[in-house]
């Protein structure tokens, strides 16, 4: 069983999809078991951000809403869960952050928001699958 996960989230729907798969790979009962949900801003998206939230701090703010419920979720089953919101091109990104700590494995949906990641299995999780030393699993 997996106890220290790293979970990419856009937001997506297979993104969601990869939460609820995450959720079956551990054991609830396991009150040492940690979820980290990590989401990277790029350049493009944080400026719409900005634009429509009216200042940084405050589409900052906004971006880590979006994950209270999931984090709530997995909370009010005995886990801990934190977002860590990073900014910059999202595979090098988590891959960093990835190899920089100790996961047992990195979670991730096979798409993402990317519209030229349609028509393939998403770029993003193609380099985590190919770069992360740790297990990469990969949800469609």
């Amino acid at each position: 069983m997996y106890t220290n996960i790293l979970l990419a989230t856009d937001g997506s729907a297979h993104s969601k999809r990869a939460i609820e798969e995450t959720l079956k790979m551990v054991d609830p009962y396991k009150n040492h078991v940690r979820i980290d949900l990590i989401y990277v801003v790029d350049g493009e998206t944080s400026k719409e951000d900005v634009l429509k939230y009216g200042d940084s701090h405050t589409a900052s703010m906004k971006r880590k809403e979006k994950f209270f419920d999931t984090l709530s979720f997995i909370e009010e089953r005995g886990m801990k869960a934190d977002v860590i919101i990073q900014h910059g091109e999202p595979a090098e990104t988590i891959i960093e952050y990835a190899n920089a700590h100790e996961y047992d494995c990195v979670v991730a949906g096979s798409r993402g928001k990317n519209k030229l990641q349609t028509w393939m299995l998403g770029s993003v999780s193609h380099k985590l699958v190919k770069y992360i030393q740790a297990p990469v699993i990969v949800v469609k």
